[in-house]
Parts: structure tokens; sequence; C-alpha cells
């Protein structure tokens, strides 16, 4: 059984709809695949209705994060939230803040970047993300588009990120607040690529565990921004916590090269997930 439960579509910073993306899971050759757009799920029920047979579907969401130590560093992190209750009101009022936070950063780091003369502009931005949640990787295309640099990675390394000038921080959710809605709303959460050092600083074991004790239930280990010594790390640091371990493409589409099921997540681990969860059940049959 293969298991991808990282990717997004177009209702979040992915270039597949959700109906494409479950179509390439299946000719992908997975057997579950998870739905985790960034602070949404506007894209679930067009994934469940486009469902192929065969393929089962983990709904979720990946929020955005910040964890804030005891000398106020901040880090930002990503959690990935499955099998919810979407309509849990404190986490669905949080989702809608969340994406308001997306569209005030995106429109400032537009801005930023037009005063500095890139030519692009806020409306064609809007445009490229349609009804989803703009993030940077639509900036990103829209100066390839404008012929600005050639590819997205190359908008990323040069112009978005965060040690960028034109660079402009979310407003993200603590992390413990972040972790204490999902399992309200009888979801169970998972850290997203925890050691992915590429992206920028990282939290430590330490606060892995503190998130632990406050109910995580796993960690993202196998990951394509993670080394086999980082993987080996995770594991070892899940073994000794009592966290489940998964694996995920963290697929974006023609927004990154990384394919459906580069990385996936062992059938016992994903039933023990499935396990915690008491919204809700993945979509199968």
């Amino acid at each position: 059984m293969r298991i991808d439960l990282h990717a997004h579509s177009t209702a979040s910073d992915g270039t597949d709809t959700p109906a494409e993306l479950v179509a390439r899971a299946r000719a992908n050759g997975l057997d579950v695949v998870a739905v985790t757009d960034h602070d949404s799920t506007a894209g679930w029920g067009e994934a469940i209705d486009a469902r192929p047979r065969g393929l089962t579907l983990v709904p979720g969401a990946e929020f955005s994060c910040v964890h804030i130590d005891d000398s106020g560093r901040r880090t930002a992190l990503h959690l990935l939230g499955y099998l919810f209750d979407p309509d849990h009101p404190a986490l669905r009022a949080e989702r809608a803040r969340l994406r308001g936070s997306r569209r005030a950063r995106g429109a400032a780091i537009v801005a930023n970047l037009v005063a500095d003369g890139v030519p692009i502009s806020w409306d064609r931005v809007r445009e490229l993300a349609g009804s989803g949640v703009v993030g940077r990787p639509h900036i990103a295309r829209a100066l390839v588009e404008a012929g600005v640099v050639a590819t997205v990675g190359e908008a990323f390394e040069e112009l978005l990120s965060s040690t960028s000038k034109h660079y402009v921080r979310k407003d993200d959710t603590e992390v413990f607040r972040a972790l204490a809605l999902v399992r309200a709303a009888g979801g169970v959460a998972v850290f997203a690529h925890p050691y992915a050092v590429t992206r920028g600083p990282i939290v430590g074991p330490e606060a892995i565990a503190a998130l632990a004790a406050a109910g995580l239930a796993g960690v993202e280990a196998n990951h394509p921004d993670h080394d086999p010594a980082q993987r080996a790390a995770l594991a070892g640091l899940a073994g000794e916590l009592g966290l489940i371990v998964t694996g995920a493409s963290d697929y974006h589409g023609a927004n990154k090269l990384t394919p459906l099921g580069a990385c996936v997540t062992d059938p016992d681990q994903f039933a023990a997930l499935v396990d915690r969860a008491t919204a809700r059940q993945p979509v199968s049959g």
C-alpha cells in the first residue's frame, strides 16, 4: 500500500485542481492521498466527488504556525491536521484569519517588489491564485510570467526567501494553540517537515517533546526536504516520544518538482493515525 499524506491543490498553492490531484494520485500508483491545502478545506468537496475507485482520501489542511520559546525567539513551522471537523467554530475562524493574513502578506510582498521596479501586479497574482489561498508560489509564478526569473525556484531563491528585503512575515497561529484547535475539532496533528533546515530555522527535540506532551500525534519524517540522517533522527525521536512517523511528497504540482508518492507512510503508521481521529474517517470504498 502506497500512502502520501501531504499534497496541495489549487485550493491553496498547488497547480492541480482537487479533481486533478486525486486522479494523478491514482495514476501514480497511490492507494491513499491526503489533501492538505494551506489553512483551507475548500478542496475537500471536489476531491471527494472526483475520487477514483480504489483511492482512499484523507481530508486535511496544513496550518501556518509559529513556535515562541522562553526567550521570545520565533520559529515558523507547519502543522498538518487530519480528519478534523471543518465546521468546528474556533478552528474555522482561525482558518479564515490565516487566509486573511496570507492575502495581506502577499499584497505587501508584491508592493515591496513593485516599489523596487519589478514589473508584476497584485491583480495578476490574485488571478493566478483564483479562488485558492494566496501564497508566495503565486507571486513566484507572476515573476516567471513577467520574465523576471526563469523558474519558481529561482523566484524563491532571489526574491521571495525569508532573508529577502521584500519578505513580509505572516501572522501565524501559535503552535500550541493550533494543536489544541485541531484536537478540539476531533482531528489528528502531525508536525510537517520539522527538520527541513533549507527552509529556515527549525525547533529542536525539546520543542517536539513539549508538543508531544500537549497532544501532537506524529512527525513527518519521510519528506523530500529531509536527508537520510534527518529522517533517521526523527524516527528515533518519534520512537522515544511515542509519536507516529509519516511520509509524504508535499506535492504542489508544477510549483515544485517533487512528484506525488516521492515519500510515503507505512501502512501501520497510517492505521495508528486514523485510530486517533474522532471527528471523521478517511473516504474510501
